[in-house]
């Protein structure tokens, strides 16, 4: 699905949806550092958020559809890992509350989980047999000392009613502040009187 993206058919949609993406949580190119976990993060949310799962199906056919319509129906959340054994991780959502045991997908993502030290933005999805959870491969993790501020943060976002995507967002952009500059410390960075500001 991420493959046709650079298609005629999509690339379109893709860039698009891209420039939609940092809109809402900031900018970043290929010099920066955090170029690829954030363009990981991109793809789970034009995947799932922006329907480019649902577009791409309808290229690739029927075997693809059922996976597609998985991903359109991903969680995302604000997850803490817990209790990592061989086959999985409970993972806790700081911001619905629900408690998630998702399965490996691969060895990285195992090791991922076993060393976990943050919070991470991230969804998770069924299969298609509905058995399982597993969560997509673009999470986004947070600094670990940014956990007590962003927890502030989304608590306030809750009594304001913000909507899942609009609180996660927020915190997306404000760890590009603190990526940005070596002197900023998380609690400057990850702070209510920046839940509604928005990159120009």
């Amino acid at each position: 699905m991420v493959g046709l993206g650079d298609s005629a058919a999509l690339g379109p949609h893709a860039v698009r949806m891209r420039t939609a993406f940092q809109r809402r949580t900031g900018a970043f190119g290929p010099e920066d550092p955090w170029f690829e976990t954030r363009a990981r993060a991109f793809w789970d949310d034009a995947l799932a958020t922006q329907g480019f799962a649902s577009l791409a199906a309808e290229v690739l056919g029927d075997e693809t559809r059922a996976i597609a319509e998985c991903i359109a129906r991903a969680h995302r959340g604000f997850f803490l890992v817990e209790d990592v054994d061989e086959r999985g991780a409970c993972l806790v959502d700081l911001w619905s509350g629900a408690e998630l045991l998702v399965r490996h997908i691969d060895e990285t993502q195992a090791l991922t989980f076993e060393h976990a030290e943050g919070a991470m933005d991230a969804r998770v999805t069924g299969g298609p047999s509905g058995a399982d959870l597993f969560l997509l491969p673009g999470a986004y993790h947070h600094p670990a000392d940014a956990l007590e501020p962003a927890i502030e943060v989304l608590g306030v976002a809750k009594k304001r009613e913000m909507s899942t995507r609009e609180a996660l967002d927020a915190l997306m952009r404000m760890e590009l502040v603190f990526r940005s500059s070596s002197r900023v410390k998380a609690g400057f960075a990850y702070r209510v009187e920046s839940l509604d500001h928005r990159p120009a």
